[in-house]
């Protein structure tokens, strides 16, 4: 098992934000959580990066504990965390924001080989390369959010609400992407995502958060097939 959460629980001061809960991500999966507003989906992914420290519970990557180790020591291990509302560095070009995702590495021909890929996937970004991240498109920060994170070589991608924001034709783009991110260079994604629909039809297996508390799971195709799923998530009566 690449990734696995056992019973967490976090708190924000006096607020039980995770109520034990429990998930697994194998190696070359595409996971994702959905759930309405609050219910605890970034906090998930914000405490599997080391930004929010569990009260209780294990979080263990490849069988290695990691829920009490610092970010930059959990983002050397090989998890990106790509957070909602993408947070580029917006002084910075596109090039240079994607030479900070390459932090973890040391040799050049590496990273020079992984901006390729990310220029590949998104080619808008090779055209703007010297371009100041914030003057991008919303559309724009979210594929250089991603490629940031890409250029570490992740074994393990947290994606924050990629399609916040965006325009139903971006959103598809985005999808494609990520589908591509995975099969190609076979990353494993754990994906948090209101639009429901479209995580599940991307995902192979997927869980339902609601209020600190994982009440659904299982493969993607048969929680889209679930009464309950169809008529709380997809708008569905």
């Amino acid at each position: 098992m690449l990734l696995q959460v056992s019973n967490l629980q976090v708190y924000y001061g006096h607020i039980h934000a995770l109520k034990g809960i429990s998930l697994e991500v194998e190696k070359g999966e595409i996971v994702t959580l959905i759930g309405a507003n609050g219910a605890g989906k970034s906090t998930t992914l914000k405490t599997i990066s080391g930004l929010l420290a569990p009260r209780t519970g294990h979080i263990t990557l490849d069988g290695q504990r990691i829920d009490h180790a610092a970010p930059h020591v959990i983002a050397g291990l090989g998890i990106a965390h790509v957070p909602e509302g993408r947070h580029v560095f917006p002084r910075l070009t596109v090039d240079e924001n994607l030479e900070m995702g390459a932090f973890t590495l040391t040799d050049r021909a590496v990273i020079n080989k992984q901006k390729e890929f990310v220029f590949h996937i998104f080619p808008r970004l090779a055209e703007r390369r010297e371009q100041k991240g914030g003057t991008l498109s919303g559309g724009e920060q979210q594929m250089l959010a991603t490629g940031r994170a890409l250029m570490m070589q992740p074994r393990i991608m947290l994606l924050d609400e990629p399609s916040m924001g965006l325009a139903p034709v971006l959103v598809e783009a985005i999808f494609d992407t990520i589908r591509d991110i995975n099969q190609t260079q076979g990353t494993t994604i754990l994906l948090v995502e209101q639009n429901a629909r479209a995580a599940l039809k991307l995902a192979h297996k997927g869980y339902v958060l609601e209020t600190g508390n994982i009440v659904l799971s299982g493969p993607a195709s048969q929680l889209l097939a679930d009464e309950r799923v169809r008529k709380a998530y997809l708008g569905e009566a």
